[in-house]
């Protein structure tokens, strides 16, 4: 079987290690240590990160925070109840804002058709687009529009979660700040304030890049050859004072270990033109094996849905056969896996 067939990413996996909830502590977690170069597995607990970092290592972290991205409109017309589910800013205008939205069901949100969100604002559906999305205008401003949704917006959970947290705080990362993702960077929702502390105290660095994840993160791959597929698109900044970081840690001889996958995808992506300099743009780039990084230096990371694009890009950074043969062993020991479970770190 070729390791770009996307049958090479598939695992068995039983339900009942799909994490429905968050482990009582954030960084309680399990925490399963691989050596990139020697596929040695270790089985340790998040708190136990400090042991496997040194002084001059930097940590890159991904500060999006989830939107209460979910809303329901009632149309003017009728009071017909519709889901809109936020996937990216198109545009800002003065007493507007332009969103890509999931609608449904489709034949209620025609072009033109306008909505009531809870007597807060207002939207209209101005255009449909590729995939069966819509375009909506809501009339608020960038600021009121984000403090409205906070006040009658849900956050949207993955479709594997089919418990509702107690606290959708648990969704968010400690360190949270730029709105405007649809789903959580989860590899980072196992850091606590005070492991962070005690990371610096090491010396360990910490720098921040802002990607707005996606849903797109959750489509499938659908061609069986996974060099045919196209990736969803994210928005994405790597600040000045980051990009120094990463430099500086270079020069220096430390790691640069990214935190999650989206920090991966941004900070290669920077790296495409062959330095790492402050950026903001729209990445696709998809990581699978046979890729050259040319930043990433270690990599902290939940346990990914088989044949996902995620877990191709983790196959790409530890290599085909540790990545399977990790999976197995987690599987085997009951590891939690997905976005509330257990994570790894290659390093």
């Amino acid at each position: 079987m070729s390791i770009l067939e996307k049958s090479a990413y598939f695992y068995e996996l039983p339900p009942k290690l799909i994490a429905q909830r968050p482990a009582e502590r954030r960084d309680g977690s399990r925490l399963l240590a691989v050596d990139r170069k020697t596929g040695l597995l270790r089985h340790l607990h998040f708190y136990d990160l400090p042991s496997l970092l040194t002084p001059g290592d930097c940590l890159i972290l991904n500060d999006t925070r989830v939107l209460p991205a979910r809303l329901y409109g009632k149309r003017a017309d009728n009071g017909a109840k519709v889901e809109f589910l936020l996937l990216r800013q198109m545009a800002a205008e003065h007493g507007s804002v332009v969103w890509e939205t999931l609608c449904g069901p489709g034949k209620k949100a025609g072009v033109g058709k306008r909505f009531d969100f809870s007597g807060k604002m207002t939207g209209e559906i101005v255009e449909w687009i590729d995939g069966g999305n819509r375009l909506v205008r809501f009339f608020a401003d960038s600021a009121a529009f984000y403090g409205i949704i906070e006040q009658i917006g849900e956050i949207p959970l993955p479709h594997y979660i089919t418990e509702k947290p107690e606290d959708t705080g648990r969704y968010q990362t400690v360190y949270a700040n730029e709105p405007g993702s649809a789903a959580a960077p989860t590899a980072g929702l196992h850091f606590t304030a005070e492991l962070l502390s005690t990371l610096e105290e090491k010396g360990v660095k910490v720098g921040k890049v802002t990607l707005h994840v996606g849903l797109g993160t959750f489509r499938p791959v659908k061609e069986d050859n996974i060099t045919r597929h196209k990736m969803h698109t994210e928005h994405f900044t790597l600040p000045p004072e980051t990009a120094a970081l990463i430099n500086r840690t270079k020069q220096d001889g430390g790691r640069v270990i990214c935190v999650g996958t989206t920090a991966c995808r941004t900070v290669e992506s920077v790296a495409q033109s062959g330095e790492i300099k402050e950026k903001t743009g729209e990445t696709d780039i998809f990581i699978y094996p046979g890729y050259t990084f040319k930043c990433m230096d270690g990599l902290i990371t939940n346990f990914h849905l088989p044949e996902s694009t995620l877990i191709m890009l983790v196959s790409a950074f530890l290599g085909y056969e540790n990545t399977m043969e990790a999976y197995k062993t987690a599987v085997r020991e009951r590891y939690r896996f997905f976005s509330f479970g257990d994570a790894m770190a290659i390093l």
